[in-house]
């Protein structure tokens, strides 16, 4: 049985990934405690709420996490989204370093520190991968979102450079268009939705489960050899 961790655990693609671990002791971590709590009773896993983007939280986290020994198999972090997409701005610049501010906080510093303090913690051999976004190749309007998820692709890179020796691996899925997930707010029309499938070649939205079984065969054996890599689940969009 591996150790799974799954940041932002509770919906969407984060939690379809960890129905995908079962068998194996699978933690969840996510910033709203009784969605979470929900989540981890239906899938048979832990969880274990916080921010995040907070070094104290993240400290308290990973000492709940390791407190009864043994180590980390695999690490996903899956948390984010697109605060352009969750309410109202600041108006004028000061609207504009609130949200590339914010979405660099909850895309990139909740997988970064938690990375960064389980690191020691990893099994050899262990597998991390990191959520990114098909944003990170195309923009997401104003940048900051998808800047924020570009900022992970280096950041695997070095840490697959340092961890490699180990026989760890780490690598980044970067997901295109999901339908039916909380990612959008009840924003998505019938027609921006119909534009975003016509993009792609096989003309069909993607779903959390094509994510999730792509983050577990990366998270499997069969993957030892792949690492430092940004693989792109978005049916061909162009």
């Amino acid at each position: 049985m591996r150790t799974v961790i799954v940041s932002g655990g509770a919906t969407g693609v984060g939690r379809a990934v960890a129905e995908r671990f079962g068998g194996d002791r699978v933690v969840l971590l996510g910033r709203r405690g009784d969605v979470l709590a929900e989540t981890a009773a239906a899938v048979g896993a832990e969880a274990i709420p916080g921010d995040l983007a907070d070094p104290d939280t993240v400290d308290r986290v990973v000492a709940e996490i390791v407190a009864g020994g043994g180590g980390v198999d695999v690490l996903i972090a899956a948390a984010g989204g697109n605060v352009l997409l969750q309410g109202e701005r600041p108006p004028g610049t000061a609207g504009v370093a609130w949200h590339w501010t914010e979405n660099f906080r909850i895309n990139t510093l909740t997988a970064v520190l938690l990375v960064e303090a389980l690191k020691d913690h990893l099994n050899d051999g262990a597998r991390v991968i990191l959520v990114s976004s098909i944003a990170a190749f195309r923009g997401s309007g104003e940048g900051s979102y998808g800047g924020a998820k570009a900022a992970l692709h280096p950041y695997s890179f070095d840490l697959a450079n340092a961890l490699g020796p180990r026989g760890i691996t780490v690598n980044v899925v970067a997901p295109g268009y999901v339908a039916g997930t909380e990612f959008f707010r009840g924003g998505m029309t019938d027609q921006r939705h119909q534009a975003l499938v016509d993009q792609t070649l096989v003309k069909r939205a993607g779903t959390a489960e094509d994510v999730a079984d792509t983050v577990h065969w990366l998270a499997s054996p069969r993957a030892g050899h792949v690492t430092a890599q940004v693989i792109q689940v978005n049916g061909g969009a162009r």
